[in-house]
């Protein structure tokens, strides 16, 4: 069984916490009009491209795909109204390397979506993530 997570969030302000995860990191997060960190929903956009690119880059290595340098862009549409919940997601995934096989990409994109990535899974109960990838070829 996988172990569980856990977080302990402190009030440090306004609208800031402290946030201490069980992994022995720690983050600020905040809202307006302190700004001292990042918003709570923008780390759920954080969660899934570190989530998908984690997962994607060593489904790649497995296929043997030589990237050398991997981007994932994530931007979330929110509903108008509370609680102003995601409704479409974009992600992008920009690979460069030499020789990339589009077909393997889009492999390693679709298992990890389904298969592997439980931020992806979970977000697309409730919105509807849309995954693109471009390919650059790595200059000798």
């Amino acid at each position: 069984m996988t172990p569980d997570m856990s977080v302990r969030a402190t009030n440090t302000g306004e609208s800031s916490f402290t946030i201490e995860t069980g992994s022995g990191h720690s983050i600020t997060l905040s809202g307006m009009p302190e700004n001292q960190g990042p918003r709570p929903m923008e780390m759920l956009l954080v969660g899934l491209a570190g989530c998908a690119g984690v997962g994607i880059l060593s489904i790649l290595r497995k296929m043997r795909q030589n990237v050398t340098n991997y981007e994932v862009r994530v931007r979330g549409e929110r509903a108008d109204t509370d609680p102003k919940v995601f409704t479409t997601i974009y992600v992008e995934h920009i690979f460069t390397g030499s020789n990339l096989q589009a077909e393997s990409i889009q492999r390693a994109i679709d298992l990890d979506t389904t298969d592997y990535c439980g931020a992806n899974v979970m977000l697309s109960t409730s919105a509807t993530i849309k995954h693109s990838f471009q390919i650059k070829e790595a200059s000798a």
